[in-house]
């Protein structure tokens, strides 16, 4: 026992795939499909709870096919396989399962709606909404073009389920059906129901910001010109100021000549300030020599 688990451990899983993967009727052709990671001869195909297939290849091969040339009823169930390695007692462990379910027209289809309706924004959510008549245990969700149903839940009660879609984007564009699994068949499903388009437009890109001067007229750079206004309802491909969005060497010119002017505006200031206090003193030193009878300094 303990070398076996030890080859089952050594030797790489299989994988087992369905063909068609889904819409299978009673009568209809089925493959099962088992790929074998090394070469092997020898192949066996599980039915869970039910039959057991064994296939001997004359020749080693990378895949191994069970073939249902007409499916029956009891074909229905989950399924896994195994392999040996030629020349050897190695034995893989089984594959993941897959399910081969049949569709019964016996039930009816389930209906879909959606909401918001059809058309949509990127980033939108959308819910989809499907439901029968209260035969459902579980529902599914299909996409055209996808092999498997993209989502299942269990039935909310009333024969109701509700999938939401979260932000979709146009990768979610696409047409959408439902099926459900009746009560106690597990491995029975009605038929898909009606279809329903969902159509995702992308969101615009927000168009670049215009950045205005704010008080003083923009500042080319070296031998550039500058359209400082924009006519009002101009043509953007004709009219539109060249400098709308400057560079970094550009805004550090024209942050170089906002200092500069902040300081030429600030030594004025000082100037004035500095001629102020001289007049006024002048004017102190007249009344003062007016208090005191005209003597004192002359001013000249």
């Amino acid at each position: 026992m303990a070398s076996m688990a030890v080859n089952l451990i050594l030797v790489p899983r299989p994988s087992l795939s369905l063909h068609p993967s889904q819409g299978v009727s009673p009568g209809d052709p089925v493959t099962l499909r088992c790929h074998l990671p090394r070469l092997a001869a020898w192949v066996w195909l599980y039915q869970e709870g039910g039959w057991s297939y064994k296939k001997r290849k004359e020749k080693e091969q990378d895949t191994s096919e069970f073939f249902f040339a007409s499916t029956l009823w009891e074909h229905a169930g989950r399924y896994r396989c195994q392999y040996r390695v030629s020349e050897s007692a190695e034995v893989s462990v089984e594959s993941d399962p897959v399910e081969l379910v049949l569709t019964d027209v016996r039930y009816p289809p389930s209906s879909i709606s959606l909401h918001p309706e059809q058309h949509v924004g990127t980033g939108t959510n959308v819910t989809i909404r499907c439901w029968s008549n209260d035969y459902g245990a579980a529902f599914f969700l299909h996409k055209d073009g996808s092999s498997d149903p993209i989502k299942y839940q269990n039935s909310s009660g009333g024969g109701t389920a509700t999938f939401t879609l979260f932000g979709v984007t146009p990768a979610d564009s696409g047409t959408y059906r439902c099926s459900y699994h009746p009560k106690n068949y597990s491995f029975l499903s009605s038929p898909l129901g009606d279809s329903m388009t969902l159509e995702v437009t992308p969101t615009p890109a927000r168009p670049g910001r215009y950045l205005p001067p704010m008080c003083l007229s923009p500042v080319p750079p070296m031998g550039g010109s500058v359209i400082t206004s924009l006519p009002h309802g101009g043509d953007a491909g004709v009219n539109t100021p060249k400098y709308l969005y400057p560079t970094g060497a550009e805004l550090v010119s024209r942050g170089n000549l906002v200092v500069a002017v902040v300081r030429g505006c600030a030594a004025v200031l000082i100037f004035a300030l500095g001629v102020f206090f001289v007049i006024d003193a002048r004017s102190l030193w007249i009344q003062r020599d007016e208090s005191l009878g005209g003597e004192g300094i002359e001013w000249l």
